[in-house]
């Protein structure tokens, strides 16, 4: 499974339910990357969405702890276990865990890869990612050039798990 989310320099990456700020290369990037695979996303990140509607050409998994919560185009879980079992017989790296922060933490033990974009710049932020820079089970295997978007800089990172641990 793999993790794909777009950060500022502070691992910020919401601000009142909303992204911190909308790259269009960002949104083609994820848009390519996850197109034909499955999504794993919290109730409030498909509810941001235009329309809160689920992604087209994927398929939509919502976690969600309010038990009578339906989704049209969406299959909703309760526990990370549930969406695990869902997704046990899929090829891993075609599996993308889409947030939100909450979301993220829980299913950052269960990934091997995170597809980061590195926004060079601070936001202010309500909800952040675990900072993989700072933790020894994550690495650095591949990084973009500096890529630009009017006034800002970011780049396109790969980090792997050095050892996966679930």
């Amino acid at each position: 499974m793999q993790i794909i989310v777009a950060v500022d320099s502070r691992w910020g990456i919401g601000y009142r339910n909303k992204l911190l700020v909308r790259i269009p290369s960002d949104q083609r990037f994820f848009r390519e990357t996850t197109s034909g695979g499955t999504v794993i996303m919290g109730r409030k990140t498909l509810e941001s969405f235009p329309g809160g509607r689920p992604l087209p050409n994927r398929r939509n998994i919502v976690m969600t702890k309010e038990p009578s919560y339906k989704a049209e185009g969406c299959e909703v879980v309760h526990s990370l276990e549930e969406a695990l079992d869902l997704v046990k017989d899929e090829d891993p790296d075609r599996v993308f865990c889409i947030g939100g922060a909450s979301v993220y933490r829980q299913f950052l033990p269960f990934c091997s890869n995170a597809l980061v974009t590195k926004i060079d710049h601070v936001y202010e932020a309500d909800a952040h990612f675990p900072d993989l820079d700072t933790d020894p089970e994550w690495e650095i295997v591949s990084e973009s050039e500096e890529q630009t978007y009017f006034d800002l800089t970011y780049h396109f990172l790969t980090y792997r798990r050095k050892i996966l641990t679930k």
